[in-house]
């Protein structure tokens, strides 16, 4: 008892004891090891962010960063004028850009083996969208029954998704048949066939030429790239070819679409009707000269000449590149989306498998010819149809679908085998 007692008071005459520096150094260190292991992970062999086409991703959000000035350029003068906020349209595409990241990133993310599983779904989606357009659940903007329309003044464009179902439906036919054969045979041919003109048809009721436009040729393209016999590839286009002079002769098109698809032939026709819009356009692109004539300053962008300040922001946006960033602005917009073809078409080249192949195929397909359109009729080597340069123009249904179209890409990146 008494050696407890001395014990207790010779312990009392010292000091308390505090943690060391270093104990202190291995508590403050343990948040940073954690986030040198969140590194580690992220860029270990098999992270995600290792297997993702950067160049690809990059080049997206350059084109979307780029057509988000555009559309604030051709839209503010004239919101201004009318007395509203000339930042809408800004605001707005700044939002479907992020929500066009977000599903990319989402989309990126499923094995694009599920999407396989997800084609019949995806194409039966766009038929049934394409039908809703038509119902009274549609609207009527311009002539035609497009749109959708949604709370807050949102509106759904299906023939927009419609591209990417057909895409990975026909892509689903061959690559079912490539498993069982070297060569396709008739029978995914005409499955193919059959899956593709029931969409065209309900785009055409619309009707949306332009969209039409873009079906067939990724139709046409697909089918190529799948190996089918010349002969009937060359039957195929045949058909195609008379189905085009009945729907001209059988008067299935009305006499302004006639004149929309022929105007660019003759421009000087009728500079003042039909043409003017496209005659304008190349008036503005020549005007910009090497660098332009710098944001905010296009004189025919501010003064409407091609058109209502929404479409100078969707149809004729290159025109305002044109004009306000001159040939550089243009030549930048043209590699980079040269850049996104391109990175789509090696992708497809190194797919692990059929299905992959022509989804990724497709996709470019759909890029460069919508990309030619859309470019082609501003510089009067294409007729007027109404397409939006992509992710470059203003709208939300055709940048998401863009969005999503390379989540589809990178998935099938992340999990590619180079062929041997």
């Amino acid at each position: 008892m008494s050696f407890g007692r001395g014990r207790t008071a010779g312990l009392r005459g010292l000091e308390p004891v505090r943690p060391s520096l270093g104990f202190r150094g291995v508590k403050t260190a343990m948040p940073t090891l954690r986030r040198a292991g969140l590194w580690r992970r992220a860029l270990a062999r098999d992270s995600t962010l290792r297997h993702v086409d950067w160049i690809l991703v990059l080049a997206v959000i350059a084109l979307s960063l780029i057509g988000t000035l555009l559309v604030w350029s051709a839209t503010a003068p004239g919101l201004s004028q009318a007395g509203v906020n000339p930042h809408a349209y800004l605001e707005k595409q700044l939002l479907v850009v992020a929500i066009g990241l977000i599903l990319m990133a989402g989309v990126a993310l499923i094995d694009y083996r599920v999407l396989r599983m997800l084609a019949p779904f995806a194409y039966a989606a766009g038929c049934l969208g394409l039908l809703a357009v038509l119902s009274p659940l549609g609207t009527k903007i311009l002539g035609s029954h497009s749109w959708i329309p949604l709370p807050g003044g949102f509106q759904i464009e299906p023939s927009e998704y419609a591209k990417i179902g057909l895409i990975m439906m026909i892509a689903l036919i061959f690559g079912a048949s490539a498993e069982r054969s070297a060569w396709p045979g008739l029978r995914p041919l005409a499955l193919a066939v059959a899956c593709s003109v029931p969409m065209i048809g309900l785009v055409l009721a619309e009707p949306d030429l332009g969209v039409v436009v873009v079906l067939v040729v990724i139709t046409g393209g697909m089918i190529a790239l799948s190996g089918v016999r010349l002969r009937w590839l060359a039957l195929l286009g045949g058909a195609g070819a008379l189905g085009i002079v009945a729907v001209l002769r059988l008067h299935l098109l009305k006499a302004y679409q006639v004149s929309r698809l022929t105007s660019f032939l003759h421009p000087s026709a009728n500079p003042a009707g039909v043409g003017w819009q496209a005659f304008q356009a190349k008036v503005a692109i020549g005007s910009g000269g090497m660098l332009g004539q710098g944001l905010f300053h296009g004189q025919l962008t501010a003064g409407s000449f091609l058109g209502s300040y929404s479409f100078q922001g969707t149809d004729f946006i290159f025109a305002v590149a044109g004009e306000e960033l001159g040939f550089v602005g243009c030549a930048t917009i043209v590699v980079l989306l040269g850049l996104v073809v391109f990175r789509a078409v090696r992708i497809a080249a190194r797919a692990d498998d059929a299905f992959g192949l022509l989804v990724a195929a497709g996709i470019a397909i759909w890029f460069a010819a919508q990309a030619f359109i859309n470019i082609g009729m501003t510089i009067g080597i294409a007729p007027v149809t109404g397409l939006p340069l992509p992710f470059v123009s203003y709208g939300g249904s055709a940048l998401f679908a863009d969005m999503i179209a390379i989540g589809v890409l990178q998935s099938i990146h992340r999990r590619h085998q180079v062929f041997s």
